[in-house]
């Protein structure tokens, strides 16, 4: 019987048809399984009734009745996307598939294809894909892979926290290592020297690079990935949690034609995040927007955007020198990591350019001293900068799981304010939807101190960071664990949370909430 096309149940998708049907036969043949309310029927949709005797040959795989329907390729191919990345796996169940040390097969360690698509895959292969399938399912920022003195311990970073998740013999290790160096291009000989190594992989439709570095240690080698989904959505900038006055100032700084706004933080601290949703305020049509990063974390349309390669010797110094010959009006550098660059990017600003750029410090009047200590002069830095930005990011309470509770006294006292300024905030519990851990994806707490004429003056006497943070909050700047504070009485993080990211924050004790 065959029915007029119709949208697809996802819900229903059947789990024996996804078991059983390689992704890649589904896709070739555009084939998704549903189940139905009998247990020995299936509803198999496909694009064109032609391949009903294909649909027979499932039935007799399945060991079940197959009913054709027909719905659209694109619904199809959309629901097998959507099937095979939730199907799941125990990985437990594929890491003793390896029942022991053997010698690799390199010439069967490919370095392509989809994560999903790993019915044929060896053991091995299967067990990093499903590795990295599960790092991009928990939304991890990293994979780590660790040699223990009796072991090898997988673990993942979600949220800026890490968690163990697969724990496995040592005799596994040799064999992972050499998967990804495959993966990535590198030397799997050469286990006694450093390598770095870059990919791409596949899952559905997602695309996902992959940066890849091993380091020898005492029990063998140490591999980290850091994941970088190329799907995910740019944000705006109400939606990083950056309070009003703040977006407001960001919004009118980033209007103006020249000069220089930095952003400050760790490694991490969603600093591009921010710069992206600074970009997208940009008129593009009528201003010419370049970019130099490292890598190119998200695509801008209207925005000319160029990838920094230290192996081809396209450095952010020798990048930001032929941007300059493309006439741009606003000029985004990925990071100021030397003198060189430092000094062009200010150059850039003196010259009629809008520079935005990032820097390793860990907070916004320490960005003044760090470009000092790099050999920049202080008339040029007083003379270029707009605005310094430091920020970090806290994990958010689940929703599903919160409710109310009240701070304890040493929550209270760490966090220097009285117990009438916060009753109660929001905790999770733990739940499916957050692992167990309360929380759930992450937000944004800022400092910015814009570069005003008293500003200048301090920095034309080189004073130091501490001269420059008080006389900021003279003027009304919040500090990190205060704008924190601000993040906790509007339910979405936890004392804890910011207690964690801002432990450098000493000046928040001479401030309390109104």
């Amino acid at each position: 019987m065959v029915a007029t096309p119709t949208s697809l149940e996802l819900h229903r998708i059947s789990r024996r048809f996804v078991e059983r049907i390689p992704i890649h036969f589904a896709r070739r043949h555009a084939l998704i399984g549903l189940d139905t309310d009998q247990a020995d029927i299936i509803e198999v949709f496909a694009s064109d009734a032609a391949v009903q005797a294909t649909v027979d040959n499932l039935g007799l795989t399945l060991a079940c009745e197959v009913q054709l329907r027909v719905a659209s390729d694109q619904e199809i191919q959309a629901a097998i996307n959507q099937a095979y990345q939730q199907r799941q796996t125990d990985i437990e169940e594929v890491a003793s598939t390896i029942a022991g040390p053997e010698a690799v097969d390199v010439e069967n360690l490919e370095a392509d294809g989809d994560l999903l698509d790993d019915a044929t895959r060896a053991p091995v292969i299967k067990l990093v894909n499903l590795m990295l399938f599960d790092a991009v399912k928990r939304r991890a920022s990293d994979l780590h892979v660790q040699a223990k003195e009796d072991g090898v311990v997988i673990r993942l970073r979600i949220d800026g926290v890490l968690f163990d998740y697969l724990e496995t013999g040592g005799f596994m290790l040799e064999e992972i290592v050499s998967r990804i160096k495959v993966m990535g291009g590198m030397d799997i000989a050469e286990k006694r020297l450093p390598q770095d190594g870059r990919t791409t992989v596949r899952i559905g439709e997602r695309i996902v690079d992959l940066r890849i570095s091993t380091i020898p240690t005492a029990h063998g080698e140490r591999a980290v990935l850091r994941l970088l989904d190329k799907s995910a959505r740019l944000y705006e900038l109400p939606e990083l949690g950056i309070a009003e006055d703040v977006r407001e100032k960001l919004a009118e700084l980033i209007q103006r034609s020249h000069g220089m706004i930095l952003i400050t933080g760790p490694t991490g601290s969603g600093k591009s995040t921010t710069l992206y949703s600074a970009l997208q305020q940009i008129d593009y049509q009528r201003l010419n927007v370049v970019t130099l990063e490292d890598p190119i974390e998200y695509h801008l349309p209207g925005i000319s955007q160029t990838q920094v390669s230290a192996r081809k010797g396209m450095t952010f110094a020798k990048g930001l020198r032929s941007l300059l010959r493309q006439d741009p009006d606003v000029i985004m550098v990925g990071e100021i990591r030397d003198v060189e660059t430092a000094r062009l990017a200010i150059q850039s600003s003196l010259t009629g350019h809008l520079v935005l750029s990032t820097l390793h410090t860990n907070d916004a009047p320490g960005a003044v001293a760090r470009l000092l200590d790099l050999g920049i002069e202080p008339y040029l830095v007083a003379d270029s900068l707009l605005a310094v930005g430091a920020q970090r990011l806290v994990r958010k309470v689940c929703r599903k799981c919160s409710s109310e509770a009240a701070p304890s006294p040493s929550e209270l006292r760490d966090l220097r304010i009285r117990a009438r300024d916060l009753l109660a905030y929001q905790r999770g519990a733990g739940c499916e939807a957050c692992g167990q851990t309360g929380y759930f994806d992450r937000i944004c707490i800022t400092e910015l101190i814009e570069v005003s004429q008293p500003v200048r003056q301090l920095i034309h006497q080189r004073a130091q960071a501490s001269q420059i943070r008080e006389l900021a909050l003279q003027h009304g700047m919040r500090t990190l664990r205060q704008d924190g504070i601000r993040q906790i009485k509007a339910g979405l993080t936890t004392p804890a949370e910011v207690l964690r990211v801002t432990q450098l924050d000493y000046l928040a004790s001479e401030w309390t909430a109104s």
